[in-house]
């Protein structure tokens, strides 16, 4: 998940190239950071490295193993304001080096778009959205469920309404709340994602932004509503430095589909580096699972989960036993 983008707005129209310096949040006098697909030498491993938190006891993202889950009955329905029409203003499609992703807030966007209740302790803003994915050859997503990874993941962030800025926010473990989506292949094409998909060959290289020519529903973008009751709530952190503990993150169950093709696009036409860098294809931007250590993930009370599975499985075995330790009698 990402948090660095540049506040500055310019006028424009879809497909107006707009180039601007990219600040990187780093530590005081950090070091680079990267993926290993740029280069291992400052991949997610040296990340604690950059800054301390990124070794921190709540690390995201985290395998969801559902057999270690506990059911939460409090966890209902998450309420989507606004997400259901276009809102005002523009939204701008940005490469940071890091990931593509689509500022939401703005003069006349933020308090637009938000999210509540479902254990949520406020109400929260929707700022950005952005992707993690994989290459042709290998999946891409962050979390993972039951050790199964995805080909790519959306996060949507969202900031604590209590709070002015995101600098105020990372400061409290529930600053932020984010909402993650996998994503599986499908033969068609995925028409609601058309829109960003066209704006990539303008975002090509780190650095570059274009300004959509509109907004659009953003639970387009997502599973219908009805399953979007289903999904994992655990108390974690961002998965890029500064790697802060503050977020309140929810998972969601069902995932969405995109086209081979839709995926490669993403691959083929985005990269980490800016003009005059030797091109490097932007892929695999993700940071792997993270230890639980202590913590709890939560499943809302629609998710179909099976929490006494593996006592089925216990049981079917036994009973097998048993019978087998019978027709041993009668031999």
């Amino acid at each position: 998940m990402l948090l660095t983008w540049d506040r500055m707005r310019a006028p424009g129209c879809f497909l107006t190239l707009i180039t601007f310096p990219v600040m990187l949040r780093q530590a005081s006098g950090a070091g680079k950071w990267c993926y290993d697909s740029q280069d291992v030498s400052c991949g997610p491993a040296h990340w604690k490295d950059v800054n301390h938190n990124c070794g921190g006891e709540n690390q995201s993202p985290i395998n969801l193993d559902r057999t270690r889950m506990h059911r939460n009955q409090n966890l209902g329905n998450i309420i989507f304001q606004g997400y259901d029409r276009a809102p005002p203003g523009m939204w701008r499609l940005m490469n940071n080096g890091h990931s593509v992703l689509v500022r939401l807030e703005g003069e006349t966007v933020i308090g637009n778009m938000n999210i509540s209740g479902a254990g949520l302790p406020n109400t929260f803003q929707a700022l950005q959205f952005h992707f993690h994915w994989g290459s042709p050859m290998s999946d891409g997503s962050e979390h993972t469920v039951d050790g199964k990874q995805y080909p790519m993941e959306l996060h949507i962030v969202h900031l604590n309404a209590k709070y002015r800025s995101v600098a105020e926010a990372t400061k409290d473990p529930n600053g932020l709340a984010v909402l993650g989506f996998l994503f599986t292949i499908a033969e068609a094409d995925n028409p609601n994602y058309n829109t960003i998909l066209a704006g990539l060959k303008n975002v090509s290289l780190k650095g570059n932004s274009v300004d959509l020519a509109s907004t659009f529903r953003l639970d387009n973008l997502l599973p219908s509503m009805e399953k979007l009751s289903r999904y994992y709530r655990y108390q974690g952190s961002l998965t890029t430095p500064d790697c802060e503990e503050a977020v309140i993150w929810t998972v969601f169950e069902d995932t969405i589909s995109i086209s081979h093709a839709q995926l490669n696009e993403f691959v083929d036409t985005v990269h980490f580096t800016a003009i005059s860098e030797t091109p490097v294809k932007m892929k695999n931007n993700f940071r792997p699972p993270q230890p639980l250590k202590n913590r709890k993930v939560y499943a809302s009370k629609y998710t179909m989960i099976n929490h006494s599975a593996s006592v089925h499985v216990s049981q079917f075995t036994f009973l097998f036993l048993l019978l087998l330790g019978q027709m041993q009698l009668h031999l």
